[in-house]
């Protein structure tokens, strides 16, 4: 932590939050998560427990005539066993919408997942840090810090040279969102540029954003915490995970999507619900999972593993999951014409990625994040679109 200079020191508590289903107080502040208490306690594995304490789309929110800002937080940082550390996390401060500066923090709790199948990891501890904001605008300004998408984050206190006040309710409308490492931010640079938030910010919407990585498998939970949710405008991206992990056969699949809309709906009977299938991804178009690591190439990259033939006895692929989630839609809305569904090829297709091809045949670029981004808040935030503003 900095010292000596003469700053106000701000206890940090839930109001100050953006974003966030729940706040857990620990031994040195307090960690934001993404899922309630109760859905954690049915969490079956580590993949899904780390990635909901990850704070994709969690921000702090203030007003403040400040001109430096020093936030402490206590990162915990995942690295993989025989690979460089990943770049340390970005903190994204942004000025009255505007992205203003940015900031990291070094040091804190090391992650070390041993294997990348199991997610397998032992912690080593770390101590608090600080994110430094200086020379930011004069004059009272609202203030967003976005906080890492990829890095558990506890954030501790905010020390600035001017008093500050929990944002008021901006009076938008709350866009929920569930997806897969996709929407988490995979491959994103910056926490306010992972599709999710650039496509709310072209919206006009609050985000809260319950993209998990490697985790959109239609839970139960994860549906009941969305019910349980105050939300103006929902959405739901599915498949990916359903495919990469061989999670369920075409049989069980359909099901278990209609469960996770009815769960939905029994909390939010006439939001307006979007269902979103795969985005492009020629690994898995037409080749089941389960998915593997490659390295074959000297960088990370996946494959698919599965066997073609194999859809005959309901193996799943991207392409059957969209003729599935399309044809759910079309049952449902006759019934439910609150309920809209987007092809993922409209969001990035056979265009997109010839111009931004994923790097790791898995995951977009950050140019692949904007071109989601771009085409989402053309197809729902337009006039005629299922977010249009008319709608809630």
């Amino acid at each position: 932590m900095s010292t000596g200079r003469n700053l106000i020191t701000t206890p940090l508590t839930a109001d100050f939050l953006r974003g966030h289903l729940d706040v857990e107080v620990t031994a040195h502040g307090l960690l934001p998560h993404r899922l309630p208490a109760r859905a954690r306690r049915q969490i079956p594995d580590d993949r899904l427990a780390v990635a909901e304490a990850q704070p994709s789309g969690v921000r702090l929110a203030f007003r403040t005539s400040a001109t430096t800002i020093d936030l402490d937080t206590l990162p915990t940082k995942r690295v993989y066993a025989g690979f460089p550390p990943p770049p340390d996390g970005v903190y994204d401060l942004r000025v009255d919408g505007l992205l203003t500066a940015q900031a990291t923090v070094p040091g804190g709790n090391l992650r070390t997942v041993t294997d990348m199948q199991t997610q397998t990891a032992h912690l080593t501890p770390g101590p608090v840090g600080t994110a430094h904001f200086t020379d930011l605008p004069a004059g009272e300004k609202n203030i967003e810090i976005w906080l890492p998408h990829a890095e558990i984050t506890e954030v501790i206190a905010l020390r600035t040279n001017a008093p500050v006040t929990p944002a008021p309710d901006t009076g938008r409308r709350v866009w929920l969102h569930h997806g897969s490492s996709i929407s988490h931010g995979s491959n994103a640079v910056f926490p306010s540029t992972i599709w999710p938030a650039l496509a709310a910010s072209a919206g006009g919407v609050e985000l809260v954003n319950l993209g998990f990585g490697g985790s959109a498998l239609a839970d139960p939970f994860t549906a009941r915490a969305m019910r349980d949710t105050p939300a103006d405008l929902i959405s739901v991206k599915l498949g990916i995970n359903i495919v990469n992990t061989d999670a369920m056969r075409l049989r069980a699949f359909a099901p278990a999507v209609h469960g996770f809309l009815d769960t939905i709906r029994e909390g939010h009977p006439t939001t307006p619900l979007l269902l979103i299938s795969p985005i492009l991804c020629p690994t898995h178009e037409n080749t089941p999972g389960p998915l593997m690591p490659d390295l074959s190439s000297g960088t990370l990259k996946y494959k698919a593993t599965g066997d073609p033939a194999e859809t005959a006895a309901g193996r799943l692929t991207l392409t059957i999951i969209r003729d599935v989630l399309a044809d759910i839609v079309e049952q449902r809305s006759a019934e439910d014409p609150h309920l809209h569904y987007l092809d993922g090829l409209d969001l990035y297709g056979d265009t997109d990625h010839d111009r931004f091809p994923l790097p790791d045949a898995l995951h977009p670029s950050p140019e692949g994040h904007q071109r989601i981004a771009e085409n989402f808040a053309k197809l729902a935030f337009a006039d005629n679109g299922p977010f249009a503003a008319t709608t809630s």
